[in-house]
């Protein structure tokens, strides 16, 4: 049931959705999952869950990205960079990991849906 192929091709469009277009997160959502259920040809409900698979996938690798930037990158600016401000940020964090976990399944499952019948009426 699950394509990889068009799974790992929505998950790096996820994470740079992302990681670059942060403003736009909800449209770029929209499109990355149309993109993911349409390359998963599978109908609806093909396109719903490649695109949901692909969504949470994006969500953790998007949240080791910040643990690493939390970690390496946050040392440079004082006291609340490197592990003292991932441990002060640590448990917040991890329930905005969660809601986004399931925003990115829920948005781009509904639209690779779309994609997945698009896909499947050819």
């Amino acid at each position: 049931m699950t394509k990889w192929k068009a799974v790992i091709i929505g998950f790096i469009l996820a994470v740079i959705v992302k990681s670059f277009f942060a403003h736009y997160e909800f449209i770029g959502l929209l499109f990355v999952g149309f993109i993911t259920g349409y390359i998963a040809h599978d109908g609806a409900i093909g396109g719903l869950w490649n695109a949901a698979v692909a969504g949470a996938l994006g969500t953790i690798a998007a949240a080791i990205l910040f643990v690493f930037i939390a970690i390496f990158g946050g040392s440079l600016f004082g006291i609340f960079g490197g592990l003292t401000g991932f441990t002060l940020s640590g448990i917040s964090s991890l329930f905005i990991i969660i809601g986004d976990l399931i925003y990115y399944a829920i948005v781009m499952g509904i639209t690779g849906a779309f994609g997945g019948i698009i896909a499947s009426k050819k």
